[in-house]
């Protein structure tokens, strides 16, 4: 499916700069949260929800733009953690065109939904049919 729903701008995006912010000046950890109503999923290391967009290609994303304020990126500056239930070996880093690192899992570039206000929040899961939440085996999660 091509079109808005992943690029589409809304007119409140809070926490975005501050999510950004966040994981940039640190490693980045990805870990295994249980979702009452998703199962297990992947977080990061304060229990935020970890998205994939299935029109992203394996360690290249295609989300740029508009389409990274509403999708921040799972940034880090150097090697990523893995956390409780992580195969580490999935873990990557990819370089985006700004030239920051974004972490992958199972080649998949992560990413945030600026509209998820708290820890445990899962409302970009299905945006669009493109946007996931991701399982600890590196799929989308229902796929």
């Amino acid at each position: 499916m091509t079109g808005t729903p992943e690029m589409e701008a809304t007119p409140e995006v809070t926490g975005t700069a501050e999510v950004t912010d966040t994981t940039g000046m640190m490693d980045a950890m990805v870990m295994v949260t249980n979702d009452p109503v998703h199962g297990d999923i992947l977080t990061d290391g304060q229990g935020r929800a970890l998205y994939l967009f299935t029109q992203d290609t394996p360690n290249t994303s295609t989300c740029t733009g508009g389409c990274l304020q509403r999708w921040p990126p799972l940034t880090t500056t150097g090697e990523p953690q893995a956390g409780s239930g992580v195969d580490e070996s999935l873990l990557g880093v990819i370089t985006r065109d700004d030239g920051a690192q974004q972490v992958t899992y199972n080649g998949w570039p992560l990413y945030y939904f600026a509209d998820d206000q708290a820890p445990g929040d899962t409302t970009g899961h299905e945006v669009g049919d493109v946007w996931y939440l991701v399982t600890p085996e590196g799929e989308q999660v229902g796929g």
